[in-house]
């Protein structure tokens, strides 16, 4: 029994190692409850939850301590994010529209284009306040900030 018992908590410490229930506080994605995956590797349509780069702009509108940041995957590496008059296209497919100012009325600067660097996704959602890869202040998010594949729940 007490080997059966060591077992279990065993499989349970390595299953909360790689996985997590997170919050979304955002209006920026449709459901409030994510289950997330630290071990999947994430692939176009994905959810992913990362860690926002430091940025005077993110301090301003998030914190010193911003948390994790949630957004799809609209592009992978090797892809190639053009953008005209502030819309970005991943391949030539149109993904989002960039504002000129922030919530708290601050210009925003254009985010990447070229193409994708290997282990870096260009992210962003629906939502028409959404803070992603449309601007330079987020940018392509790379490998050593994302914490996980994320699957709605609630």
């Amino acid at each position: 029994m007490l080997g059966v018992g060591l077992l279990g908590l065993t499989m349970t410490s390595r299953f909360a190692e790689t996985h997590a229930l997170m919050i979304n506080a955002s209006p920026s994605l449709p459901y409030w409850a994510i289950w997330l995956d630290r071990s999947a590797t994430p692939a176009r349509g994905d959810l992913i939850v990362f860690v926002p780069p430091r940025s005077a702009l993110v301090t301003r509108h998030f914190g010193a301590e911003p948390q994790p940041f949630g957004k799809r995957v609209l592009g992978v590496a090797g892809d190639r994010v053009t953008e005209q008059n502030r819309m970005f296209f991943v391949d030539g497919k149109p993904v989002a529209l960039a504002k000129t100012a922030s919530r708290l009325g601050e210009p925003l600067a254009l985010g990447p284009t070229g193409t994708i660097p290997k282990g870096c996704y260009f992210v962003a959602t629906e939502h028409k306040d959404g803070f992603d890869s449309r601007y330079a202040a987020i940018g392509w998010i790379c490998a050593p900030q994302v914490l996980g594949v994320g699957r709605a729940v609630l």
